[in-house]
């Protein structure tokens, strides 16, 4: 019996100004009709029941998730008082989850990823819960490189370990931060690497073991969870979140445990971290503009423009990003469109701009 885990406590600042604090890009449909959270719930339908599907979200997104996830159990959609990185997030869930069914398989994804097609998603998902079933282990989803990325992290895989609907689960030899490009470069030429997508499946058993083994601060303070009544849970986690410890799922625990295993996904992956990546999901021109919303070019190319309303006129420039969204106009180098999230910071800095963001 699968629950499904999706962290939905991101604020995507890199999709300023279309996402804001309290419609961040897990909440906005930028590729396609549905939002992205929505897609990550009907991806997983009907392999997972939505009565088996958990959000873990901040105080400030919960209301708008409610009403695009309706099917969702209101207790399923737990709140995070104060953002600590993906252990405590994971922590939080795998001890909510084991109050209603301890011996649970858990599969965590993020809720802002592109993945097609369902059907190689799902047999993914199915053979690796399989493979966590059998022998305990926790286990990985590595993605293909296609380009020598310095964005992602990556891993190396090792020894084959065993094989399940058609996949290969193999040891993690190493996971890899993110390189620089000469190293990206050699990973790419590599069978052994692929970069790390943040997707990981478990038994409820396993993870909080390593849980309680790699972390135990976090265990300390979050395993009450498994009495704690659901009127009384938020005040416990108000309570204990802030001095929780602020890890990353993959620090704390993938890259200290003993028994972690990687599989290759069998479906095509994108997390479309910033404006720059849209392209190939936009409407393309003659003269290789991309565009959502109305826009008209002059002499202008190889443009990206998005706007939720007003046309976007150009004149004699290339290389932009044009984003034109309620009372925000964003305009960057394509080259640039990783540093949005440094103008949100700058932003965040000057109370006049703080309700913009």
């Amino acid at each position: 019996m699968i629950h499904a885990v999706i962290m939905a406590g991101g604020v995507g600042e890199r999709f300023w100004p279309l996402s804001r604090s309290a419609t961040p890009k897990q909440l906005l449909n930028i590729i396609g009709r549905e939002t992205m959270i929505e897609q990550t719930v009907s991806r997983l339908k009907p392999m997972v029941d939505e009565s088996r599907i958990w959000v873990v979200t901040t105080v400030a997104q919960a209301p708008a998730i409610r009403k695009l996830l309706p099917g969702i159990p209101v207790s399923h959609i737990l709140r995070e008082p104060i953002g600590r990185n993906t252990a405590p997030c994971i922590a939080l869930a795998a001890y909510a989850i084991a109050r209603e069914e301890p011996e649970a398989g858990m599969v965590v994804l993020p809720a802002d990823h592109v993945i097609s097609p369902k059907r190689e998603f799902q047999r993914t998902i199915r053979a690796a819960a399989r493979t966590a079933a059998e022998l305990g282990s926790l286990i990985t989803i590595g993605i293909k490189p296609t380009f020598p990325s310095t964005g992602y992290g990556y891993i190396k895989r090792g020894k084959k370990i065993s094989e399940t609907g058609g996949l290969t689960f193999s040891r993690v030899s190493r996971f890899v931060e993110k390189p620089d490009r000469k190293v990206a470069r050699r990973f790419l030429k590599s069978d052994l690497y692929t970069w790390n997508s943040g997707m990981f499946i478990w038994s409820i058993p396993a993870i909080i073991k390593a849980i309680e083994e790699h972390l135990p601060e976090l265990a300390d303070a979050l395993s009450p969870l498994l009495k704690v009544g659901i009127r009384r849970r938020q005040a416990f986690l108000d309570r204990v979140y802030p001095g929780l410890p602020k890890v990353s799922i993959d620090y704390g625990i993938m890259e200290k445990h003993s028994d972690v295993l990687v599989t290759a996904a069998a479906f095509n992956w994108d997390d479309v971290g910033s404006w720059e990546a849209l392209e190939k999901y936009l409407n393309k021109d003659d003269d290789n503009n991309y565009a959502r919303g109305e826009l008209v070019g002059v002499d202008s190319d190889n443009c990206i423009s998005f706007s939720t309303g007003p046309l976007v006129g150009l004149v004699g420039v290339s290389d932009l990003i044009v984003v034109a969204s309620g009372d925000a106009v964003l305009v960057c180098p394509r080259d640039k469109a990783q540093d949005v999230k440094k103008l949100v910071q700058k932003l965040k800095a000057k109370k006049k701009y703080q309700e913009l963001v």
